[in-house]
């Protein structure tokens, strides 16, 4: 029925629909409304609205605006999904806090819910409330499947959880990215001549090289260094030569906005046949690209010209951060002709971007953080951790990137895309400082922001916390977005800056590029902007969900077993383990408000793959 006929309930309702009636007077016969002068209308102790799930309660928004909205416990859902529109039913005790509980589903949302067994009943895997209490007797203890709740049928059976391959699809519907399974839309590499170069700039003689992990398929930048004119080339793969906007293509591109890395998997943004092919600067293999010409000044560590172009260039070389690493250490191990005249520009490349990175640090920062990656085996569990930091080599491409998207948000018009990172409220900068107080490093505020976080690192640097507090400036920023507006870029220290070096697998950059070649800024930027960074958080929060599930199967196996571990949250009691399986999060239920980074022993009790809730008590 319609939501209007239930919003004129709490002022009285008349009607002469037979439907309408019949429908009133069952709800008459149950108490829920009143007839009074020809009008119905509803009790006092009822109120209706749909419900709106939080992240550890719901809300219901109630249809009238004069009425405040009521907090419900998921307990008391009685089978009601985000979305529903019901009535609920205000419990007063004069004894207790006042409770509501639904106790009518008026209409359901006909989209599918993931849901599971547990005990014979169905739960939500997202909030793990319960929908029904009986599951159908073909389903089992731990099936996971797509669930309407209005049709009261299953749509799709996902698998179960004693298998870690469900993982995956249960991140993926949780936070909307499931289509990505099943994406339709893909090139057929005829359409395109790559023989007509047109009037791109041949650079294929240029030693160009590409610096990526080991694992990597897709080679989105490539480096050449001329060291007798202190000229840096960044080559980036013009995808736009192959996504026209608004194609199909384009709009499914826009629509995932960024490639999802699981430790066991990629899903790109793009179709294999682009990302691992033709846009990828594979090695040897002639590839059109967008190239920065950057000439440095190396006295006065600037840049004192840079321009852009539609070029065509071959990778002569694709290495591994490892390799370069040993190569800047002086190891050249076994190497050809090409890798020889390729490492003779990068050892005196490595030196100016190290003095280059040094001025940038100026009115930058520099975050000593660690990336743990997560190896699955044959089964998709969690097999081990590696503790992945910054090398030269990294540090090496990082300030070449750097370059080209400083470079790249100076050439675009006041509206365009630009990466910002707005400077941290004077009330996170004051939580930061008592929080390193309580460690012992005594810093006081600085005059400014910058400064005042440049004296918690000197500080740390001679403490035992370096790394811990280099986490807890992290938590102190905002999170950066796209904006149409430049903003700046307070943590990396610019005035200026976009994404121009990675459109493999971001969109900003896929449009970045079409606004540096066609001088003109999408009407919908603003649009753009916000969906993209959107759904970039989305897909960080996706990630989080996968790994800590991967983390609590792990936890499970290793039921009543000791582990090493640090106090992370002491308003909430959370630890997280530094050795044996470094990230894991562990909620303490015998926590007594040790100190901020406590080391400590504890022993793991209780696991949740759902929740991915992961019990454990400290051994005193």
């Amino acid at each position: 029925m319609d939501k209007a006929i239930f919003l004129k309930l709490y002022d009285g309702y008349t009607t002469n629909s037979e439907d309408e009636i019949k429908y009133l007077n069952n709800l008459l016969k149950a108490n829920i409304v009143k007839f009074q002068e020809n009008h119905y209308i509803l009790d006092t102790k009822y109120k209706i609205g749909t419900i709106a799930f939080q992240k550890n309660f719901a809300l219901l928004n109630d249809l009238s605006s004069e009425h405040k909205n009521l907090k419900l416990e998921f307990d008391n859902l009685n089978g009601a999904i985000d979305g529903d529109l019901v009535i609920v039913k205000r419990v007063f005790n004069p004894r207790s806090q006042s409770q509501s509980k639904v106790i009518k589903i008026i209409n359901t949302k006909s989209e599918s819910v993931l849901a599971f067994v547990k005990k014979q009943a169905i739960y939500t895997v997202k909030e793990s409330i319960l929908i029904k209490n009986h599951a159908p007797k073909e389903l089992n203890e731990g099936d996971v499947f797509l669930y309407n709740n209005k049709e009261n049928s299953i749509v799709e059976t996902i698998g179960n959880l004693a298998c870690a391959k469900i993982d995956e699809k249960i991140s993926l519907f949780l936070y909307g990215e499931f289509y990505r399974l099943s994406t339709p839309v893909d090139i057929n590499p005829d359409d395109y001549n790559l023989n007509d170069f047109g009037t791109r700039t041949d650079l294929r003689h240029l030693p160009f090289c590409t610096i990526d992990p080991s694992s990597a398929k897709d080679h989105d930048d490539a480096i050449y260094f001329d060291i007798h004119e202190n000229t840096l080339y960044v080559a980036i793969a013009d995808v736009s030569y192959f996504v026209k906007e608004n194609s199909a293509l384009d709009k499914l591109a826009l629509k995932k906005s960024t490639s999802i890395y699981l430790p066991n998997k990629v899903l790109p943004m793009l179709p294999a046949s682009l990302s691992e092919e033709l846009c990828s600067l594979k090695e040897n293999a002639t590839r059109f690209a967008y190239v920065f010409k950057i000439i440095l000044d190396k006295k006065n560590l600037n840049v004192t010209h840079s321009e852009y172009f539609e070029a065509v260039i071959q990778s002569h070389k694709n290495f591994s951060y490892g390799r370069i690493d040993r190569v800047l250490d002086g190891y050249l191990d076994q190497y050809n002709s090409t890798e020889k005249t390729i490492f003779d520009y990068i050892v005196p490349l490595y030196k100016l971007t190290t003095q280059l990175r040094e001025k940038r640090l100026q009115s930058g920062y520099d975050f000593r953080t660690q990336e743990f990656r997560q190896k699955l085996n044959s089964a998709y569990e969690l097999e081990s951790i590696s503790v992945e930091e910054s090398t030269p080599s990294h540090q090496l491409v990082e300030e070449c990137m750097l370059l080209a998207n400083v470079e790249a948000s100076k050439k675009v018009n006041t509206i365009a895309i630009y990466r910002v990172h707005e400077e941290p409220s004077f009330e996170a900068i004051s939580k930061l400082v008592d929080l390193v107080n309580n460690l012992g490093l005594k810093v006081k505020m600085q005059s400014n922001v910058h400064d005042t976080i440049l004296a918690i690192q000197q500080k740390a640097k001679t403490s035992m916390f370096a790394n811990e507090v280099d986490e807890l400036i992290i938590q102190s920023q905002v999170q950066a977005h796209y904006s149409s507006t430049n903003l700046g870029h307070f943590g990396l220290g610019f005035k200026s800056y976009s994404h121009f070096t990675s459109p493999i697998r971001r969109y900003s950059d896929l449009v970045l590029h079409r606004i540096l070649k066609t001088n003109q800024t999408p009407a919908d930027i603003d649009d753009i902007c916000s969906h993209i960074s959107t759904t970039q958080r989305r897909v960080d929060q996706l990630v989080w969900d996968f790994e800590e599930r991967k983390y609590a199967r792990w936890a499970k196996k290793h039921l009543n077993e000791e582990f090493k571990a640090r106090i992370v949250d002491q308003e909430k009691g959370i630890a997280k383990f530094y050795k044996d399986m470094p990230g894991l999060r562990v909620i303490l239920n015998n926590y007594k408000g040790q100190l901020l980074f406590s080391k400590l022993k504890v022993v793991i009790k209780e696991v949740d793959i759902i929740s991915k809730t992961i019990v454990a008590s400290i051994k005193y």
